[in-house]
């Protein structure tokens, strides 16, 4: 039975409360009569994820959290206490426990803060931290390679650019002059390895590199245009900052697009920008 995880496990019984469901070492966990269906019965096999409740029970559910065992996300501060704050973590009548101890410059009630999440050795409970440090780490064997497509979290702001982990498991850097579109500490992104270097330091992009990256960039502009009724206040002799500000990607990158839909008939441009040819 792993807590903090979401896993499969099978109806042992049924009780007036739930239904029991078991691991395959024959551990039981009650999955509670608001999260089971009429049409449950012993031995099928149910997704859920297992955690403790209010009265240190515990307890499975069918929703699915907003971070797991092993997860670094933002998430809101609904309520706090002498002892520490309480974050929603997306499971009904139940909030994520971030003690006091685990905090790092200051929480606040209605906004939210990045965090990682762990199994308490002691209690087995499932316990927050803004401290993430001690758990994301850069070693060799890294997990990703140069051109890997990876998941990031926004963890904070530095003068050159933002610090980020990556699949929950690695630290890397988003500078500020590859990006080209609004980004917020705690926001969730899809990111592509741009270089790894001999210290483990990793860079990432938003946007693919190379032949992918102007044929992502070619149905998103296409897209853009279809959106502001086929026409763009800019063109291959915009400023850089113009063209980052209206569309979210480098002039570079605009320029190849762009020259593949005027070569396929598919835009022409103008004195103020660029048009679909109908």
């Amino acid at each position: 039975m792993r807590t903090g995880e979401i896993q499969t496990l099978r109806v042992s019984r049924i009780s007036d409360f739930g239904l029991y469901l078991s691991d395959e070492e024959g551990a039981e966990v009650l999955l509670p009569n608001r999260f089971t269906r009429l049409d449950m019965k012993v031995g099928d096999e149910v997704e859920v994820f297992v955690y403790h409740d209010s009265e240190d029970r515990l307890v499975a559910s069918t929703e699915t959290p907003l971070i797991k065992a092993g997860e670094v996300a933002a998430l809101k501060v609904v309520d706090k206490s002498i002892h520490g704050a309480f974050l929603d973590w997306g499971l009904s009548g139940k909030q994520l426990f971030l003690p006091n101890r685990n905090q790092q410059g200051g929480v606040v009630a209605g906004q939210k803060t990045v965090v990682y999440m762990y199994i308490d050795e002691m209690t087995g409970r499932c316990v927050a931290t803004n401290k993430i440090k001690p758990f994301i780490y850069n070693e060799d064997p890294l997990t990703v390679k140069v051109g890997d497509e990876v998941s990031l979290v926004v963890a904070f702001e530095t003068p050159i650019g933002y610090r980020v982990v990556i699949n929950n498991r690695h630290w890397a850097m988003i500078y500020k002059n590859q990006i080209f579109s609004p980004v917020r500490v705690g926001e969730k992104h899809r990111g592509w390895v741009r270089k790894i270097t001999e210290d483990m330091r990793i860079d990432v992009s938003l946007q693919q590199t190379g032949l992918a990256e102007v044929e992502t960039s070619v149905v998103k502009l296409e897209k853009m245009l279809t959106d502001h009724g086929g026409v763009l206040p800019i063109n291959d002799k915009s400023d850089p900052q113009e063209v980052a500000r209206v569309i979210g990607m480098s002039k570079k990158v605009f320029k190849r697009s762009l020259g593949m839909l005027l070569k396929q008939g598919k835009v022409r441009q103008t004195d103020n920008g660029i048009e679909r040819i109908k």
